[in-house]
């Protein structure tokens, strides 16, 4: 059993596939082909924000958005502490300061009531000023954005949505990517819409920031690739992972998203009674980057991972650890006591879920974990 089963969503779209990447190695375009602007093109309209600026990776995209920002020394950005470690680590690089803030237990995404704590507590320390907010759509479901909007408006920052796992949720009719004044998403294999490599992408409204988007991803050109006029990054998606992306995104929109949404209805009408399913808020919907489910404690959280491994199910946690407990990060003259990520590092285990899943392995999964839970 795979955990995320590329192997049988390849074999399901191999002629279409083959044939687009025969394609590109016939036009010899491998970068900035054809097929870059054809996927950009269709990303923005299906989000429905007016610009699309694909490159190499989901930390570089989340980058380029500091980068356009100038955001650095000084500036404080707010980072969910139950995250990924690249939403952190966009902000040091930045020559900013992270300032990590506390989850809500249920959606695993950022806590709006401990945000605008933090918001307030950097405020009257008078040492980072405040710029921006990074919200992370975690494990595909949208963050409260209603409500982070709210709060960037009231303090007068900049929203970043990083949907790195969150491509193709939603809350009512408006699209994950479409909820930061820059949002980006990662295009690694394993996301919900993944390349056969490296890759992102980053959506904005915004005409001036969709052209400097453009030029720091390509070394900071300016007219031309000789003429430079900002530092940037050489941060493409090349032709080849376009093309990929385009078959696979058809497959995504057509039936991918409807059949991982029942699996994970599947998962949680036969968990529900032996842990704590994922929730999913009226009004949203998730795209199941992953199908995380919560334990009473680490040991029973380990134990099931164990004998889960000894019958050949893969699991996995995401995370062990909180942000700012990330030895990088020991120099934060910061005292954190974020109850909600301490708890979910100790307890959270991630099941095996993808669109190609059959009832036998699902059955096989739900099967032992309350075989092994009622021991």
């Amino acid at each position: 059993m795979q955990f995320r089963d590329l192997k049988k969503q390849y074999e399901a779209l191999k002629p279409e596939m083959d044939a687009v990447v025969l394609e590109v190695l016939e036009q010899s375009k491998y970068i900035n082909g054809p097929q870059i602007q054809e996927l950009e093109s269709n990303l923005s309209e299906y989000v429905g924000v007016n610009h699309c600026i694909t490159c190499a990776n989901g930390t570089d995209a989340l980058s380029m958005a500091m980068m356009v920002w100038e955001i650095g020394r000084g500036d404080a950005v707010f980072v969910p502490d139950f995250t990924f470690f690249s939403s952190g680590e966009i902000v040091s690089f930045a020559g900013a300061t992270p300032v990590f803030v506390d989850v809500n237990k249920d959606t695993f995404n950022i806590d709006t009531d401990a945000l605008e704590l933090a918001i307030q507590k950097t405020l009257d320390k008078g040492i980072l000023t405040p710029r921006c907010i990074i919200a992370v759509d975690l494990f595909g479901l949208p963050a409260d954005y209603m409500q982070i909007r709210k709060i960037a408006d009231k303090y007068d920052l900049l929203l970043l949505e990083d949907a790195a796992q969150g491509f193709g949720g939603k809350i009512n009719n408006k699209m994950s990517c479409s909820f930061g004044d820059i949002s980006t998403t990662s295009f690694f294999p394993a996301k919900p819409l993944g390349c056969y490599g490296d890759g992102g992408a980053v959506f904005t409204d915004d005409e001036g920031i969709a052209d400097k988007l453009k030029s720091i991803k390509e070394h900071g050109k300016g007219n031309n690739k000789y003429d430079n006029v900002r530092i940037g990054l050489n941060s493409r998606l090349d032709s080849i992972q376009a093309a990929v992306l385009s078959v696979k995104f058809k497959s995504f929109i057509d039936y991918e998203l409807e059949d991982i949404n029942n699996i994970a209805d599947k998962y949680t009408e036969l968990l529900s009674d032996y842990c704590i399913t994922p929730i999913v808020p009226k009004g949203y919907y998730s795209s199941w980057a992953q199908y995380t489910i919560r334990l009473t404690s680490r040991d029973v959280r380990d134990n099931l991972q164990l004998m889960l491994k000894e019958t050949g199910i893969p699991t996995m946690v995401y995370y062990t650890k909180p942000m700012h407990e990330q030895s990088v990060f020991s120099n934060l003259d910061i005292d954190y006591n974020n109850a909600n990520t301490k708890e979910l590092t100790q307890t959270v285990l991630s099941l095996p879920i993808h669109p190609y899943m059959d009832d036998q392995d699902l059955f096989t999964v739900t099967t032992e974990i309350k075989k092994i839970i009622k021991k």
